[in-house]
């Protein structure tokens, strides 16, 4: 279940897949969730590229131990997922009057 704030399953999937792609200039349609980095000739320095990207992508900080065992799409998707689900989510600016004054 996703928040208003918080991507879909299906959405993590479609950027880390966008990610993937754009990362190492291949078609995106060439790119699934069933995936595996050897079957997309990605080494272990293209790898460390996309966990970069992905960091960056999603405002999270993947762990070099959980980012050396990724070795798929399925595995990138439930990394992030789950980092995104333990991510703090900011208050809404929308939630707050704009007259507000913050409480010390």
């Amino acid at each position: 279940m996703s928040t208003p704030d918080t991507p879909t399953q299906e959405q993590i999937e479609a950027r880390v897949i966008a990610v993937i792609a754009k990362s190492q200039h291949i078609p995106l349609e060439t790119v699934t969730a069933e995936s595996t980095f050897v079957q997309m000739n990605i080494d272990s320095l293209d790898g460390l590229q996309i966990l970069f990207a992905l960091e960056e992508e999603f405002g999270i900080d993947i762990p070099d131990d959980a980012g050396r065992q990724i070795t798929s799409v399925r595995e990138a998707v439930a990394g992030v997922s789950a980092l995104l689900a333990r991510k703090p989510i900011a208050p809404s600016v929308a939630s707050q009057p704009a007259d507000s004054q913050p409480v010390e």
